[in-house]
């Protein structure tokens, strides 16, 4: 069996754009080109994460893919911004998760998250996504900008070129904020462990 082509920028933006005018069946044309990005998006942050934590990305990217297509009325300007969208998505789908992880883990009742009942099984795993969304958001006070490239750039996987799109500044400002934050978000990881 042959893989279908890989749908240009151009195309996606296209259908995006479609989408948000209320076109349904640019919704259908573009789930499966969208869906197996951010699948492959997830796998990429999911195989970079610490070995003790198992994550399913297929309940992740369900989850997100979800909640992206719920929008009643989505205005996404571009593939860029759709995937920045999907990132933020993620993100907070994965906190939301292991804090509820952690709350049942210390016996206070609260209720699981319906992603998935194996999702993250690491307790190791938990504390790594609260910590590093504490972190991010602590250096999101000091600098919003620096904090949206980590976002793009570690929940999203999106590239330095796609984050330079999303966030309307040049490739080089993007490199450069993203090896001050990790720098930063590496100092502040390690200060609390």
């Amino acid at each position: 069996m042959m893989d279908a082509p890989v749908p240009s920028p151009q195309q996606v933006t296209q259908l995006l754009a479609n989408w948000s005018h209320g076109d349904r069946a640019a919704l259908e044309e573009l789930t499966p080109l969208v869906y197996e990005e951010l699948h492959r998006l997830a796998h990429y942050h999911m195989s970079r994460a610490h070995p003790d934590h198992t994550l399913q990305t297929t309940a992740l990217v369900n989850e997100a893919y979800l909640r992206l297509a719920d929008q009643s009325s989505p205005n996404f300007q571009n593939r860029a911004h759709f995937f920045a969208v999907s990132a933020r998505a993620m993100r907070q789908i994965l906190v939301d998760y292991a804090r509820a992880y952690q709350r049942q883990k210390r016996g206070s009742g609260a209720h699981k998250v319906e992603l998935d009942e194996a999702a993250i099984v690491s307790r190791e795993g938990t504390k790594e996504i609260v910590d590093v969304n504490e972190a991010l958001e602590e250096l999101g006070k000091l600098d919003a900008r620096k904090a949206q490239v980590v976002e793009l750039k570690y929940f999203g996987g999106l590239t330095y070129e796609e984050i330079a799109e999303v966030v309307k500044i040049s490739v080089g400002t993007v490199r450069r904020d993203w090896e001050f934050a990790k720098a930063w978000l590496h100092k502040e990881l390690t200060a609390t462990s």
